[in-house]
């Protein structure tokens, strides 16, 4: 069913008083005008639809929520490299549009009222809402969103410029309208990731250093603002009465607290003892160990602790081991698969996870976007003019990684370990692997962020010194593991690649060259690969879903053949434990199976726990 008004204008100048020259120089092309838009084919919800399904329009508002945060923070300005921004803080922002939770790569407009872009998707223009206003009751701007676009691109993370590549200027071409201009019409993505914006106040900004970390509070337009600050310790924020948007259809029944608190602990251990004890209210758990054992407490046996399994359809992405390939020792990826054949899954599957985990063997996992098998003749098309400059192996193997039985019995992957590095130019002397050119010994240090992975890390350790490998194990807190990792001052640390259902630009700041190169970027790997960069720009590309499946399951090969990271494991599964004073809605959204913001507090449950039974 068409959604929206679609229509054929008589000429690009009929478009708006003033159109650019690039759109006056065009033939009359088709515009298509709607409140929402799909990435293929047409969004589900209608204009001022009533609440999605997965939502409570008459969810009661009031009460307040405590959450559990690790680390510290120094910012509340999320949008740059040197911030260790604070919990919660970009929930005080508005986006120009609204990411559906039961739909694949589908926006709708928020702070934007329409969204216009032609059939080659060439540019997008978004007309603003009048009512859209931040928090001192100043009007939202099209000046709001050129600046906000400007600043991000010039001067924010890395990530921004790598997302926004393509798209030339921003550029103010109504009262209310800002029209995108893009460098080509090849990447079919960008009216999604321009909606993804979060619009900043330039009125605010103009007296500030963007580039400073700062712990002012910032002006908004959110559901909620910044309340009280304990910099470094805590951060609660106060939904904020008058917000602009609450009223419309995709926000009935979502931000429900009157107040939301983050308390930061150092440690996680102790974050857990604090949920237990009543201090934290939500916790999602994601240490498989602490779901199957340490919740045995009498606030679970009696029912005041509730735990929930919430199936999900969500990509898994890749968490893993990441080798840092700027290392001469981890550029050969013969080293790289050796090191990652004596990581033993199956055992600590077994005796460290209670068999809650499965292992990640693509990039783009639980998604119809995994490679598997062989190529297919559609992947084929991509791969082949790639053939001599990717591994051979991604056209005649099926990608598969070494599987024990258990027991720690590593036998097999040792010798296969042994025999590729001796491929590699290294052997043990002395025991210790060597390389043979130069004598130097093949040592390195994992670094870690949470003393939960020390469990796991340190029996692949003792597997890699049966084949002479010192793997030194290291935890520091979040914010050194933050710079480090920002300035790739690492050989090997645990990451994550979160993806979506429509991978695009983000490829690049993930696996691209220029990345590689970029302090603060998510290339942490430091991959530099012309072939994999013309695979990403297939990717961006494609004009079709078909096409996309096939070229990111050419990239995902491609990425596992290389070996750049050793794949941990995913569950697609959430699990959750919170007391018992909250209720949520019966149906989950297929892509937000938690939303903690669609939650309440329910009164009668509260009342409960209030007459003594919770401390």
């Amino acid at each position: 069913m068409a959604i929206g008004r679609r229509g054929v204008l008589a000429g690009g100048t009929a478009l708006w008083v003033g159109a650019p020259a690039i759109l006056r120089a065009q033939a009359p092309s088709k515009v298509n005008v709607s409140h929402g838009f799909a990435m293929h084919g047409a969004p589900k919800y209608p204009a001022d639809s009533g609440p999605p399904e997965f939502l409570n329009p008459n969810a009661p508002k009031g009460g307040s929520v405590r959450f559990g945060a690790r680390g510290t923070f120094d910012s509340l300005h999320p949008f740059i490299v040197k911030s260790v921004p604070a919990a919660g803080i970009t929930s005080i922002w508005d986006t120009l549009c609204w990411a559906s939770r039961d739909e694949a790569s589908t926006e709708y407009g928020l702070i934007a009222e329409t969204m216009e872009w032609p059939d080659d998707r060439s540019w997008v223009a978004f007309t603003l809402r009048p009512q859209a206003k931040w928090h001192d009751g100043s009007p939202i701007t099209v000046e709001d969103v050129i600046f906000t676009f400007d600043i991000l691109k010039a001067k924010g993370a890395p990530n921004y410029a790598f997302y926004y590549h393509d798209v030339l200027k921003a550029e103010k071409v109504g009262e209310r309208k800002v029209l995108f201009t893009f460098r080509d019409n090849t990447n079919k993505e960008l009216p999604l990731i321009l909606g993804q914006l979060q619009i900043l106040p330039s009125k605010w900004w103009a007296t500030r250093d963007f580039e400073k970390v700062s712990l002012e509070i910032p002006l908004g337009s959110g559901p909620y603002r910044v309340d009280t600050v304990d910099a470094g310790r805590s951060i609660s924020y106060r939904r904020f009465p008058d917000w602009w948007g609450k009223d419309l259809w995709m926000n009935r029944g979502r931000s429900n607290f009157e107040v939301m608190r983050y308390e930061y602990y150092r440690d996680a251990t102790v974050m857990l003892e604090a949920f237990k004890a009543g201090e934290i209210d939500i916790r999602q758990e994601n240490v498989a160990r602490n779901w199957a054992t340490a919740y045995d407490v009498p606030p679970v046996r009696d029912g005041r602790i509730q735990r929930a399994e919430i199936k999900h359809e969500l990509p898994t992405g890749m968490q893993c081991f990441a080798f840092n390939t700027r290392r001469d020792h981890f550029k050969d990826r013969r080293v790289r698969e050796a090191i990652g054949a004596m990581f033993d899954f199956e055992w600590s599957n077994k005796n460290l996870f209670y068999g809650l985990y499965r292992r990640n063997v693509s990039f783009f996992g639980n998604s119809e976007l995994a490679s598997s098998g062989l190529p297919s003749p559609a992947e084929l098309k991509y791969l082949e003019p790639l053939r001599g400059k990717i591994p051979d192996d991604v056209f005649t193997k099926e990608f598969k990684l070494p599987v024990t039985d258990g027991t720690g019995n590593v036998r097999e992957q040792a010798r296969r370990a042994l025999s590729l590095l001796k491929e590699a130019g290294w052997e043990v002397k002395d025991g210790k692997m060597t390389e043979t050119k130069t004598g130097k010994k093949l040592a390195f240090e994992m670094l870690l962020n949470d003393a939960s992975f020390e469990r796991i890390a340190l029996p692949f350790k003792q597997n890699l010194e049966r084949i002479g490998i010192d793997m030194n194990v290291r935890t520091v807190d979040t914010a050194q593991f933050k710079r480090r990792e920002d300035d790739f001052d690492f050989e090997m640390m645990v990451d994550s690649f979160g993806q979506s259902l429509s991978p695009g630009n983000e490829q690049r700041d993930f696996w691209g060259s220029k990345a590689a190169e970029t302090i603060g970027s998510r290339n942490t790997l430091g991959i530099k690969d012309p072939a994999i960069d013309s695979l990403i720009d297939q990717l961006i590309a494609a004009p079709d879903r078909d096409t996309l499946i096939a070229v990111t399951r050419a990239l995902d090969r491609v990425l596992l053949w290389n070996h750049f990271v050793v794949p941990s494991w995913h569950s697609n599964t959430a699990y959750v434990a919170y007391w018992n004073r909250f209720t949520r809605p019966e149906k989950s959204a297929r892509y937000a199976p938690v939303a903690i913001d669609t939650w309440w507090v329910d009164e009668a449950k509260d009342r409960t726990l209030q007459r003594g039974e919770r401390k």
